[in-house]
Parts: structure tokens; C-alpha cells; sequence
């Protein structure tokens, strides 16, 4: 293990006025997408949708890094040169989702595990080798009629531990990621409670696999409302709570959180983030910054249409959106 280069990874990856662009959906999501414009997923339109994104000229004023999925990494440009080179090119660290998916858990009924630790090594060694200086793996809790369970947590916990590991010992930044669902009826406080309680399990587990946490971080989802709660907190009560929950168990030596937009819109995940950051005094000594996915893309999908004339309308859409969620970290 690198321990300077793990910090100095972790430290680039946060950068002030910077943020992670998730951008590895996986075949199935992005045909997800893609079928809201009427087009069909294949590794060569998957290739121009990224790369579009990916050139967009200043985009590395904005953004630091990009998870990319598997297939992209192994991808080039009609030039030949290799996504993860174009985006090292442009001053963005190359990154890449390493888990397998989400199944369900025997005997836990509507409760998940993520799985892909079986050749974990191997495949973070190869990616390596192609360019990835992070890795992301994510879990997801649901908040439901008595659940989450403790054991749910706590084998997703030791999920991420365990990979973390793994990533720092081929030293690789590893975004821990356990999402908390904005799916169902709760409220704030119960989402509160429930990312609370996650957190704590996480750390416990990560600190038990002697994880250096100052090369990590930490890609949680805001404490906020389930989608079908009859009362919708508002961004500064949303801000006011995740703050309050994160300095309970959210080690310093941490050096950034980078939140997950989590089913908001792009304007919601941008009030939400800037609220956040908004808070007084500001919290803890992380840097308070972005990994959005869908949030940062779903402008310019819409723009881009899959057609190669609406190319420039729909970089210029994505930037757009870049610039307001790079203001929304940069509020203190």
C-alpha cells in the first residue's frame, strides 16, 4: 500500500469546485435510459454517449473523476486512444464500479446484498493496468415494515470493508457507497435513523479492516424523505439533518464525501448539495462534494436524442448542469 498516493488520489478527487461523474451504468440501466429517447443500447452507442460527455470542452473545470463500467474502460476513441487515457489527458482520474450487483438476501425478505468480491483481486489488478486510480462499490439498504435488519447492514458492511481493502492494496481509491433508498413512505427522522445506524457499521467494519481512511471516501445518499412520504422535508431541513448525522459517525481523517443524487432531480440534487454546503459553521474538515450519475446526465440525454447533430446542444446542456452542481459545493 502507497499511502501517499491513496491521500493524494483521495485529496485530487475532492478538489474545491469539483465533483465525480458516475457514469458507469450498467447495460441494463443504460438501455434503461436509452429507451426514453428511443434508442437502443450497443458497446459502440454506449461509446458515443460517453465520449460526448467525456469531451465536452472545460468539463475538467468541473469534474475530477468518472466511474466508469467495465466495458468503457476497455474502450478507445476512433482516434485509438483509450478512455481512460482521455480522460488522465484532460487532468480526470479514471475510475471503475467493481461490484457485481445487488441480489437478494436468503431469508431476509426485501433485503439486499451486492456481490462481486470473488476475483475481486485479480480484476482490480487488471483494471489497474488499464488505468483505474478508484474503484466504486455500492450497497444498498431499504428502509421498510421492519427493516433494515442488522444483519443486512452489517454483511453489506463487511462487503465494503473487505473490498476497500482490496482496492488499497493495488492502490486504488475506494468510494464506499451505502445507499440508503429514498424508495417508500418514510419520513426525514426515519432516514435519519436508518443512515445513522448504517454509517456507524460501515466505520466499525472499515476501521476492523485496517482501511486507511484518509484514502477513501465516502459516497452516502442525503438524509431526506422517501418519494411517497405525504411530507416532503425542504433542502434546508434536509441539509440540517444530514449534517447532524454525519458528524456523529463520519471519521475526520476522511478527506471528502461525495453524495449520491439518489433518484432527485438535477435541480433537487443541486439545492439539496448547496444547502448542505450552506450550513453554519461548516462541518466537519471533509469536503463536501458530488458523484452524481443520472443528475448530471439527464439534461443532456434529453438534448442529445441520440443524434449526432444535437451533439454540441447537448454538451452545452451538460456543462450547464456541471457549473450549477460545482457552485452548489463551492458555497463555502
Amino acid at each position: 500500500m502507497d499511502i501517499a498516493t491513496l491521500k493524494s488520489t483521495a485529496s485530487a478527487m475532492v478538489a474545491p469546485g469539483k465533483g465525480i461523474l458516475a457514469a458507469d451504468e450498467s447495460t441494463k440501466t443504460i438501455q434503461k435510459r436509452f429507451d426514453k429517447i428511443g434508442i437502443s443500447s450497443n458497446p459502440e452507442t454506449n461509446l458515443v454517449y460517453r465520449q460526448m460527455l467525456f469531451t465536452a470542452p472545460g468539463v475538467e473545470k468541473f469534474i475530477s473523476g468518472v466511474i466508469l463500467y467495465d466495458e468503457t474502460i476497455r474502450q478507445s476513441t476512433s482516434n485509438g486512444v483509450s478512455i481512460p487515457k482521455l480522460l488522465s489527458d484532460k487532468g480526470i482520474i479514471p475510475g471503475i464500479k467493481v461490484d457485481k450487483g445487488i441480489k437478494d438476501i436468503p431469508n431476509f425478505l426485501g433485503e439486499k446484498m451486492t456481490e462481486g468480491l470473488d476475483g475481486l483481486r485479480e480484476r482490480l489488478t487488471e483494471y489497474k493496468t488499464l488505468g483505474a486510480r478508484f474503484a466504486k462499490w455500492r450497497a444498498v439498504i431499504t428502509i421498510g415494515d421492519g427493516i433494515p435488519s442488522e444483519a443486512c447492514i452489517l454483511a453489506n458492511a463487511h462487503s465494503l470493508a473487505i473490498y476497500a481493502a482490496l482496492c488499497q492494496e493495488q492502490d486504488i481509491v475506494p468510494i464506499v457507497e451505502p445507499e440508503v433508498l429514498m424508495d417508500g413512505g418514510h419520513d426525514l427522522k426515519r432516514c435519519q435513523e436508518v443512515t445513522l445506524q448504517t454509517l456507524k457499521i460501515v466505520y466499525e467494519q472499515l476501521k476492523k479492516y485496517k482501511v486507511l481512511l484518509e484514502g477513501t471516501l465516502l459516497k452516502p445518499n442525503m438524509v431526506i424523505s422517501g418519494k411517497d412520504c405525504a411530507i416532503q422535508a425542504s433542502a434546508k431541513e434536509i441539509a440540517k439533518a444530514t449534517i447532524e448525522t454525519f458528524l456523529q459517525v463520519v471519521p475526520k481523517e476522511v478527506p471528502g464525501i461525495v453524495f449520491l443524487s439518489g433518484g432527485q432531480t438535477p435541480d433537487q440534487a443541486t439545492e439539496n448539495l448547496a444547502a448542505i454546503n450552506g450550513v453554519d459553521p461548516p462541518a466537519g474538515g471533509w469536503q463536501l462534494s458530488f458523484s452524481y450519475g443520472r443528475a448530471l446526465q439527464e439534461e443532456a440525454l434529453s438534448s442529445w436524442a441520440g443524434k449526432e447533430e444535437n451533439v454540441q446542444a447537448a454538451q452545452k446542456a451538460f456543462l450547464e448542469r456541471a457549473k450549477k452542481v460545482s457552485a452548489a459545493r463551492s458555497t463555502r
